[in-house]
């Protein structure tokens, strides 16, 4: 046999084998748990890794049915699929600065809109994190009042409304506005027409928000 043929068959294998694998549920409380553990497993330093191999990518290639969806930062340091101990095919991962719903325009909303219609996916989690340097930068501007180059500037007139209703409230300021652009973000989900509103009326959707803390590695279900 060459090693062309072996390489086939040992491809036509593996996708048997991905194949003949229970299924996972898909209720939206059993998948939030899932996170929820993955989440620990990584935290605690006992991440499984699963479903990275080659052979595992070959086994979607015709197709997905991923769990949920993240819409979280573009930040390095909050790849989804590692902080919540997840394989290839198990999210749908929408990441841009400071993880904006409200006026993101139709490419986030779109993104969300077509796991939920075309692929059933039945989670999406709002994820912010720590330290969050769209945030500050957000709160830092309305100290300074100064221009921002580029469309950093615009980027920054979106979170703006977020950090101005934390001003003067007690705490943390970059810790309340990261919590409150969260909070944002899954309310404009839960209301938005004509797909994800009637899904969570029917109870066919769950929406949520989560914190990433950096420093601990852990996701708190927040919203």
């Amino acid at each position: 046999m060459t090693l062309a043929a072996a390489g086939t068959v040992g491809a036509s294998r593996a996708v048997a084998r991905a194949n003949t694998k229970a299924a996972p549920s898909r209720d939206p409380e059993d998948i939030l748990r899932g996170l929820v553990t993955g989440n620990q497993r990584f935290a605690s330093g006992e991440a499984a890794s699963p479903r990275r191999r080659p052979e595992d990518f070959l086994a979607l290639a015709e197709g997905q049915t991923p769990l949920a969806v993240i819409v979280g930062c573009a930040d390095s340091r909050v790849p989804p699929e590692v902080i919540f101990d997840q394989g290839v095919g198990d999210l749908f991962v929408v990441r841009e600065a400071g993880n904006v719903i409200s006026g993101a325009g139709v490419v986030v909303k779109g993104s969300i809109e077509y796991a939920v219609a075309e692929l059933g996916v039945p989670v999406v989690l709002v994820l912010g994190h720590s330290s969050c340097g769209a945030i500050k930068a957000a709160l830092q501007h309305i100290e300074k009042n100064d221009a921002l180059p580029g469309a950093i500037g615009e980027l920054v007139k979106v979170l703006r409304p977020v950090a101005v209703s934390v001003k003067g409230k007690p705490g943390n300021p970059l810790d309340n506005a990261i919590r409150a652009n969260v909070d944002a973000g899954v309310q404009r989900l839960k209301t938005l027409q004509p797909i994800l509103a009637p899904a969570v009326a029917q109870k066919r959707l769950r929406i949520v928000g989560g914190v990433y803390d950096l420093k601990t590695g852990q996701v708190s279900i927040v919203a």
